[in-house]
């Protein structure tokens, strides 16, 4: 079986709602209006994780933060989820090897740019 992720972010605040007076009441209620939401179009949730964010702070320095995120999955379906065969690898040609001196290089002129002709002795 074939599947499809999605990752979003998980919410960072409550929800207000009718007869949810905590903090954690309203941020339940938040997840789960969000894990419902993504229900209604065939994603299964699957878990959160915590990962670490590389991110700017000024203009030189870096810090890292850390995102909360929730991972959802669903199955493939129609033609996106017949598996492909793995398409045999094709070796480039290899240039043959010859006894003949490499080309040299383009001269460089006195204005900065390169000599096109044959080289000038």
């Amino acid at each position: 079986m074939s599947y499809e992720y999605k990752v979003v972010p998980a919410p960072l605040r409550g929800i207000k709602a009718k007869g949810l007076k905590t903090p954690e009441d309203r941020f339940a209620h938040a997840l789960e209006t969000a894990m419902n939401t993504l229900a209604r179009d065939g994603w299964e949730y699957l878990r959160a994780d915590t990962l670490p964010s590389e991110q700017r702070e000024g203009l030189m320095s870096k810090t890292t933060v850390y995102q909360n995120m929730l991972v959802f999955r669903r199955t493939k379906t129609g033609t996106a989820a017949m598996t492909r065969k793995p398409e045999p690898s094709v070796a480039k040609p290899v240039p043959a090897i010859t006894k003949e001196q490499p080309a040299e290089p383009p001269k460089m002129l006195e204005d900065g740019s390169r000599e096109t002709g044959p080289a000038a002795d």
